[in-house]
């Protein structure tokens, strides 16, 4: 016999083994995808649509949180508090006071039972250090209590924080490239211990914020260059329970917003099923630092923008 003709034997009698290995285990007729544990092709798709509803100015850079009736605002050295019409009810200005350990920036932020959650460090032209979890009042702004955060995470910046209500647990980003933000840091929620860190595949540049919400965390990206008008993005990321790595999806390109700027924080107003993210405009910025502004511009302009979930 040819070898032409003995290898299409051969291979005609794989063929025909494995079609009634298939028959008699009940997995004949299926697609690439189907009888594995899940979906890779779902599961790697956005997981809703979101409209733009409506944007809100606001004091304070950083991030933005929602609870009940009210929404918290911070700025690197503020935290604010507005009703559920965005008016402001009160603002610290000095919300450090009280701090053991010196801070003089707060990113992205969240709240969970009327406590405000404030990942703060020390930061300057791109570098973060003496870390901390402190956690605030609701209603007066101050300090209540704090943790330290664990040096042998390789955690380098903090530039967001979430609360997992499901599992007691509350997580943290990092601006900072390399090792420290291709990882999210998971801590107990109430005693502060460290727990781990799940390592994000393919991670997003220059992770703003953090999220929480119906099972999935959200990550705000400044990954567009602002002097050619490129959108920032928002980010699901879904982490299996014991699950040391999780796949970073792309979850909506921010191409609707007033002016290509500095993405920030972002939150989720369960009551009204609407997905709020922070943005800044006017400013250049420099390693995470204001210097200077965009023409037609003298001050920067922080807003909410305001999304319907479909």
């Amino acid at each position: 016999m040819k070898k032409k003709a003995l290898k299409a034997a051969v291979f005609g009698l794989a063929l025909s083994v494995s079609a009634t290995a298939m028959a008699a285990t009940g997995m004949s007729g299926l697609t690439p995808l189907e009888g594995r544990p899940e979906d890779n092709s779902r599961a790697m798709l956005p997981k809703a649509t979101y409209q733009l509803a409506a944007s809100h100015k606001v004091e304070g850079r950083q991030g933005v949180a929602s609870e009940g009736q009210y929404f918290w605002v911070s700025g690197s050295k503020t935290l604010a508090k507005y009703d559920k019409n965005w008016k402001l009810l009160k603002i610290n200005k000095t919300p450090f006071d009280g701090y053991k350990i010196p801070s003089n920036h707060i990113g992205d932020i969240d709240v969970y039972n009327n406590e405000i959650y404030v990942g703060a460090e020390n930061f300057m032209d791109g570098v973060g250090k003496d870390i901390q979890i402190a956690i605030h009042d609701g209603d007066t702004l101050k300090l209540k209590k704090s943790f330290p955060f664990e040096p042998a995470s390789g955690q380098e910046e903090c530039s967001g924080i979430a609360v997992n209500p499901d599992t007691q647990t509350v997580w943290m980003c990092s601006w900072v490239g390399e090792e420290s933000g291709r990882y999210l840091y998971e801590y107990d929620l109430k005693t502060g211990k460290y727990l781990r860190k799940v390592h994000i595949q393919a991670p997003p540049q220059w992770v703003q914020g953090m999220a929480y919400f119906e099972g999935s965390f959200y990550l705000t990206a400044d990954d567009g260059t602002a002097d050619e008008i490129e959108p920032d993005h928002v980010y699901r990321v879904d982490i299996k329970p014991g699950a040391s790595n999780a796949a970073v999806v792309l979850e909506r390109t921010l191409d609707d917003v007033t002016f290509q700027g500095e993405i920030e924080g972002i939150t989720f107003d369960k009551s009204t099923r609407q997905m709020l993210v922070h943005y800044n405009r006017g400013s250049r910025i420099v390693l995470g630092m204001v210097k200077g502004f965009y023409p037609g511009y003298d001050k920067e302009i922080s807003e909410v923008f305001v999304y319907n979930i479909k």
